[in-house]
């Protein structure tokens, strides 16, 4: 049923990519209720998400690391952590009901809109000499682990975790951190995806699809769409959330 619609996944995975750029957002939030939509189960969803979501955020990194603004040591201080914790969120999404995993994914959503509203008050406070660092190799830690459980778990990148706590917990500028993010980004998809192919979740085809239509949204987004409002951008954002939650409880309530 999924390769019939490889156009329609295309289309989706152009417009992950596209959010992906202009809102700094992995493709999770997109692709899972689309794959979803077109007959998978939640967990080939989440977990051929993360497939996309590799192939996104690597072409991304080498973009970044071309231009000389990739920090290696900063990727791997919060990307190690999460090679552990997205098998870890691989297995509790296999285990996992539909209507469960649904749901959480719903709640997960929602919570995002708060990540969302901190990121931008971090962000507005990004020279403030409050910002210090605390304990950086157990935020580093802590970080990271976050990132790769929401990876397996959700089939999300973890950049809406990555960003704000990369600014608020260890100081950094909101370009280091989205950068950075990335980079990890391509460390816990990886992870995830392995954790999720180990366990037959992962809709090869599909992945591929999604990610080709992502890979070049991104480079489209982070060309010409950053000269949007930011208030546009962040409404849309917000909006975009919420219909997807409402969307995904939805789903959830259908499937139990």
């Amino acid at each position: 049923m999924l390769s019939a619609n490889w156009l329609l996944m295309l289309l989706g995975g152009l417009f992950s990519g596209l959010l992906a750029g202009l809102l700094g957002i992995g493709g999770g939030t997109v692709l899972v209720p689309l794959l979803v939509t077109f007959g998978s189960t939640p967990v080939e969803a989440v977990a051929t998400s993360s497939l996309a979501i590799v192939m996104t955020s690597i072409a991304g990194s080498l973009q970044n690391w071309r231009m000389g603004f990739l920090d290696f040591r900063r990727v791997l201080y919060l990307g190690l952590p999460s090679l552990v914790t997205a098998q870890f969120g691989a297995y509790l999404a296999d285990q996992m009901s539909d209507y469960l995993l649904l749901t959480t994914f719903g709640i997960f959503l929602i919570f995002n809109l708060f990540l969302s509203n901190l990121r931008q008050r971090v962000a507005a406070q990004e020279n403030s000499p409050e910002n210090q660092v605390i304990n950086p190799i157990l935020v580093r830690l802590g970080t990271g682990g976050a990132a790769g459980l929401l990876a397996g778990l959700f089939g999300v990148g973890g950049g809406l975790i990555l960003v704000p706590l990369q600014m608020l917990l260890l100081g950094e500028k909101i370009k280091v951190a989205i950068i950075t993010s990335l980079g990890v980004i391509v460390i816990t998809a990886i992870s995830a995806t392995f954790g999720h192919a180990m366990r037959g979740n992962v809709l090869f085809y599909p992945g591929l699809i999604l990610g080709a239509g992502g890979v070049v949204g991104s480079q489209i987004s982070t060309r010409f769409l950053p000269k949007l409002p930011d208030k546009f951008v962040s409404f849309c954002f917000s909006a975009f959330l919420v219909i997807l939650a409402v969307y995904t409880f939805w789903r959830a309530l259908s499937s139990y």
